[in-house]
């Protein structure tokens, strides 16, 4: 492994990024990363080409995924590193996720075009085939309509859950997430785990129960982390021996986020390594 930058957190083209998986890891390698994370939305589709793209760059490729969890009415993602992309259980809910996220989007469409010139296939151009469908392409198509200026605009405006068009989807909890994880051999992180304040989005209650199941880490650097929210996760981290990480959550031009804009220390990736038995990382 060279001595760059670790970004465990990335999304291509197979879900809400706007590049593709060879595309992201070439332009990781271009900027001199030691390692980058490919993370895509409850798929891993896109493992292949991230892991042909990789071989000659001297980078390291850390297969994952962001899976979707949902408690109450929040949303809360746990990325996935290292497991057994056949894992019959997490497939199968993956394949169901993806569906459902569809779903959702269309629904959230069909409210939208009863007062936007918004239809169907206007979001499907916006997406590769075989994507994970969501809001984010939805926000692509308010934009290329010129309803927004951006996706962070569709998001504030049109998407926002006030807005009346908002559909929520259903997802496991985040205990089905680590368990899931973990018996496909991979290691769970929760993925910036506070961006509402100084407390963390789960309460405490909650994150024991994950780190009793075998939650591996947090996502502590990360720019919609608040600062007080990272200084309770570092005291978490400390107390229960989990690992630490930083990334971008890049989406490629989809978001303003840049690769390696926060990274995971050495130390911590092997840790991460250390305790999957689901997959291994891929040497460039």
């Amino acid at each position: 492994m060279t001595s760059g930058p670790i970004d465990l957190h990335t999304h291509s083209s197979v879900s809400d990024g706007t590049e593709t998986p060879g595309e992201l890891v070439r332009a990781a390698a271009g900027l001199g990363l030691s390692a980058v994370a490919l993370t895509d939305h409850d798929s891993t589709a896109g493992w292949q080409e991230a892991r042909e793209a990789v071989l000659g760059t001297g980078m390291t490729l850390v297969p994952g995924m962001e899976l979707s969890t949902r408690v109450g009415v929040y949303s809360v993602h746990m990325l996935g590193y290292l497991f057994d992309p056949a894992d019959e259980a997490l497939v199968t809910t993956t394949d169901r996720l993806r569906h459902d996220r569809s779903v959702r989007a269309e629904r959230m469409v069909e409210r939208i075009g009863v007062d936007y010139d918004l239809t169907w296939d206007d979001v499907l151009a916006q997406a590769t085939v075989g994507a994970t469908l969501g809001r984010p392409h939805i926000a692509d198509a308010l934009v290329a309509k010129g309803y927004a200026v951006d996706r962070s605009a569709a998001f504030a405006g049109i998407l926002h859950w006030r807005s009346g068009y908002y559909e929520p989807h259903e997802a496991p909890s985040p205990l089905t997430g680590v368990q899931l994880i973990r018996a496909a051999g991979g290691v769970p992180v929760l993925a910036h785990p506070a961006t509402r304040g100084r407390e963390t989005n789960l309460p405490r209650t909650h994150l024991l129960e994950l780190v009793e199941a075998g939650l591996g880490g947090v996502e502590v650097n990360h720019r919609e982390n608040t600062e007080g929210g990272k200084e309770t996760l570092l005291a978490l981290a400390a107390q229960y021996d989990l690992i630490v990480t930083g990334s971008s959550d890049y989406h490629g031009e989809g978001k303003p986020n840049r690769l390696a804009e926060n990274s995971t220390a050495p130390d911590q990736l092997e840790r991460i390594v250390a305790q999957a038995t689901g997959s291994e990382p891929v040497a460039g």
